[in-house]
C-alpha cells in the first residue's frame, strides 16, 4: 500500500512540476530559474503541513509521493552550477541563499499552520 500511495502522489507531483515551472518561467522570462524555486518553496510549504497535521498515509502520499516528485535538488544545483559558469555569481548566489532561506521559511510557516488544528 505504502509504494501505491507514493506512486499515486509521484504521479500528480511531477505533472505538477513541469507545469508550474513552465508558467513561472514564461511569465518571468529571464534566465533566473523562478520556476524551480517555486516548486521547491511549495512544496517545502506543502511538506511541512502534511508532516505537523497529516496522518502517516498522507504523509506518504502527500509528502513523500507529491512533494518528493514536485521538488527538486538536482535541478536546482544543476541551474546553480549553469549561472556560475555564466558568470551570474551574484545571481547564484543569490539562488542558493534565497531558496534555502525561503523554503524553510515555507516549510516551518507550514509546520506552525498545521500545528494549530
Amino acid at each position: 500500500m505504502t509504494v501505491l500511495l507514493v506512486l499515486l502522489g509521484g504521479a500528480v507531483g511531477a505533472p505538477a512540476r513541469y507545469l508550474t515551472d513552465q508558467a513561472v518561467q514564461r511569465r518571468h522570462g529571464t534566465d533566473h530559474p523562478w520556476g524551480t524555486w517555486t516548486v521547491n518553496v511549495a512544496g517545502s510549504f506543502v511538506l511541512g503541513l502534511v508532516v505537523a497535521a497529516g496522518p502517516p498515509w498522507l504523509v506518504t502520499l502527500a509528502g513523500t509521493g507529491f512533494c518528493g516528485a514536485l521538488t527538486t535538488f538536482s535541478t536546482f544545483g544543476y541551474e546553480t552550477v549553469r549561472l556560475a559558469e555564466e558568470g551570474e555569481l551574484p545571481a547564484a548566489t543569490w539562488n542558493v541563499v534565497g531558496s534555502l532561506a525561503a523554503g524553510l521559511a515555507a516549510a516551518s510557516l507550514g509546520w506552525w499552520l498545521g500545528s494549530l488544528g
